[in-house]
């Protein structure tokens, strides 16, 4: 492996972080339904937890209410409670075999607790950058003890690493004020 090697599956790998974290800050919506909201979220179905959308058949129902409707009819109860225990603050309510989520309002004290989820994706974002930072330097380091480059080589390498890191946490930083400035947005 090359120092060119290390530094593009490094920034390849970071670039896939962050499109991470843009779908994670996609899920927390202010106050309007989308059938994306629910794709996180888990139901035990015959032993193993499955994404309730591979269980159910999820609906917008008008601008702030979705519709999950089950295939199969014992697993309605499993679906509602998986949903209300999830992190997004949702009541559901069962109308037969339609269970109705209805977005609640987002008060002030819901948009904050939005902006520390916010806030831990993002965290999580930083944190993984770090690692990959932290796993190209170690390569690094092995090129230079096998001989694979000269010490002057992996200083540069190391160096534009953390610039990479930089850019990238720059990148996760920029995403975050922006969802922090919709949230805020009445």
């Amino acid at each position: 492996m090359s120092i060119a090697d290390v530094k593009s599956t490094t920034e390849h790998k970071m670039q896939k972080s962050l499109e991470a974290l843009r779908i994670d800050l996609a899920k927390v919506r202010t106050g309007r339904a989308h059938i994306g909201l629910l794709d996180h979220v888990q139901v035990e179905y015959y032993g193993s937890m499955v994404p309730v959308n591979t269980i159910a058949n999820i609906t917008l129902i008008d601008s702030r209410t979705l519709g999950v409707q089950a295939w199969e009819k014992g697993m309605a109860p499993k679906v509602e409670k998986a949903i209300r225990d999830c992190d997004l603050g949702l009541n559901p309510a069962s109308q037969g075999e339609l269970i109705r989520v209805p977005m609640p309002a987002l008060t002030e004290e819901r948009r904050r607790d939005l902006i520390k989820v916010v806030k831990h994706e993002c965290e999580n974002a930083r944190i993984a950058m770090r690692n990959l930072r932290r796993d190209a330097n170690a390569t690094l380091k092995d090129l230079l003890k096998n001989k694979g480059c000269s010490e002057d080589d992996e200083r540069r390498a190391q160096d534009d690493i953390q610039k990479l890191t930089d850019k990238h946490v720059a990148e996760v930083d920029k995403q975050f004020t922006q969802k922090e400035i919709e949230l805020m947005a009445v």
